[in-house]
C-alpha cells in the first residue's frame, strides 16, 4: 500500500518543471557552448600571425583579450581549487562588506560575456547595413570593434542594467547563461591529464565546502555564499543620495554564479545549480568534442572509416546521468549536494576507459592538439 503511494512522488519528482528545466538548460549550455569553441578554432585557425599582430597594435587590452584562447596548464589546475577555496572565504566573510564591489565585477563580467552569446544574432542584423561586416571602429580609449561587437555590448549592457533595476531571476539566469557559453567556448583544457588534475581538485574542492565546512566555520560556506544576495546598486546609490523612495523600491539582487529554476508546480519550490557544475565538465566535454574533429580530420585523410560513437557522446551521456544521480541524491538526503561528486566519476571515467580500449590514452594524456598546429595561449595568473 505504502509504495503504491510513494511511487507518483519519485514520478513527480522527476517530472517537476524545476528539475527538468535544470537538466536540459545544462546540456543545452555545454552543447552549444562547445560548438561555439569550434566555431572560434575555424575562425582563428584562418587568420595570419602578421594580420594579427596588426590588429593588436591598434586593438585595446580587452580586444586582444577576446582574440584568442586562454588555455590552463598543468600548474593552474592544481592550484585553481586552492585559488577557489580563497575566493570563496573572501566572500564568506566579507561578503557584506564588499558587496557592492562583487556586483559590479559580476555586471561587467555578465555583460562582456552575454555580449559574446549575441553576436551571432548582431552580426546577422548588421550584415545588411554595412558592406564589410568585419571593419572594426575605433571608439577612443575602448579600441576596435565591429558593428556587431558594437551593438551586442550595447544590448547586453541594457539586459544589466534593467537586470541590476529588476533583480529578476529569469534576467539572473540569462547572463548566467552567458557566462557558461563563454568560459565553455574561449578556456581550453589541452590534454586528458591536464583534464584529470582539475575536475579531482575541484571534486575535492566541491565535497570539502560542501560536506566538511560547516565543522570548521559553523556554516556551510558553499550554500551560504550561493544563495546570499547583495545589496541593489541602485539601492546604494539611492541612499548616498538621499533618495529614500528609490532606495525603498530597489530589491536584493543574487549575484549571476548559478541557475535557479523556480518548480510551476509547487509554490516556494526551486532547483539550484551552480555554473562551475555545467563550466567544468563542459571543460572536458568540449575538449573530447576537439579530438573527436582531430580524429575524424585523420580519418578523412586516411580514408579509413569513422567510429560512429565519439568521446563527445559518451561523456554527454555521463554527464546526464550523473546529474540525474545528483538530483535524486539531494532528493533522498533532502540537502544540497556536491554535484561534481557525481559529474565527474560518470564523465571522466568512461572517456578514460574507452580511450584505453581505443588506444588513444597515450595520445589524449599528452597534448593531442600540438602535432596538429593548434594555437594556444596560456592564462595568466
Amino acid at each position: 500500500m505504502e509504495q503504491v503511494v510513494d511511487e507518483p512522488q519519485w514520478i513527480y519528482m522527476f517530472a517537476d518543471s524545476s528539475r527538468v528545466l535544470t537538466i536540459v538548460v545544462s546540456i543545452f549550455l555545454i552543447v552549444y557552448g562547445c560548438f561555439r569553441a569550434l566555431g572560434l578554432d575555424a575562425t582563428f585557425s584562418g587568420s595570419e600571425d602578421a594580420d594579427e599582430d596588426q590588429a593588436n597594435q591598434n586593438d585595446s587590452p580587452f580586444a586582444r583579450l577576446m582574440d584568442g584562447f586562454q588555455t590552463i596548464n598543468t600548474a593552474q589546475a592544481v592550484f585553481l581549487p586552492v585559488g577557489a577555496s580563497f575566493s570563496l572565504l573572501v566572500m564568506f566573510f566579507f561578503f557584506d562588506t564588499l558587496q557592492f564591489f562583487f556586483a559590479l565585477c559580476t555586471a561587467v563580467l555578465a555583460m562582456v560575456a552575454f555580449s559574446f552569446v549575441l553576436l551571432p544574432i548582431c552580426q546577422f542584423l548588421t550584415r545588411p547595413c554595412f558592406a564589410n561586416n568585419n571593419q572594426k571602429l575605433y571608439i577612443g580609449f575602448c579600441g576596435r570593434f565591429t558593428p556587431a561587437e558594437v551593438m551586442s555590448l550595447i544590448c547586453s549592457a541594457a539586459l544589466v542594467m534593467v537586470w541590476i533595476v529588476t533583480g529578476h531571476w529569469v534576467l539572473m539566469d540569462a547572463l548566467a547563461m552567458g557566462l557558461c557559453i563563454s568560459m565553455i567556448a574561449y578556456i581550453r583544457l589541452p590534454s586528458l591529464k591536464v583534464s584529470t588534475l582539475l575536475l579531482i581538485g575541484l571534486l575535492i574542492y566541491d565535497v570539502f565546502w560542501v560536506f566538511f565546512s560547516s565543522y570548521i566555520f559553523k556554516a556551510n560556506v558553499m550554500v551560504q555564499v550561493a544563495t546570499q544576495q547583495a545589496a541593489n546598486p541602485v539601492s546604494i546609490m539611492a541612499n548616498k543620495l538621499k533618495m529614500s523612495s528609490m532606495a525603498n523600491i530597489s530589491p536584493q539582487i543574487s549575484l549571476p554564479g548559478k541557475l535557479i529554476f523556480p518548480s510551476m508546480q509547487e509554490r516556494g519550490r526551486f532547483s539550484m545549480l551552480g555554473l562551475g557544475d555545467i563550466v567544468m565538465p563542459g571543460l572536458l566535454l568540449c575538449f573530447v568534442m576537439r579530438y573527436d574533429r582531430y580524429k575524424k580530420q585523420a580519418a578523412v585523410a586516411a580514408d579509413t572509416e569513422q567510429a560512429k560513437i565519439t568521446y563527445f557522446h559518451c561523456s554527454l551521456i555521463g554527464y546526464v546521468v550523473g546529474l540525474v544521480t545528483a538530483t535524486v541524491a539531494s532528493e533522498v538526503y533532502k540537502a544540497a549536494q556536491p554535484a561534481l561528486l557525481y559529474l565527474v566519476p560518470f564523465t571522466l571515467l568512461p572517456i578514460i576507459v574507452m580511450a584505453y580500449l581505443k588506444g588513444d590514452l597515450r595520445k589524449m594524456w599528452q597534448d593531442p592538439f600540438v602535432a596538429a598546429g593548434a594555437k594556444l595561449k596560456f592564462l595568466e595568473v
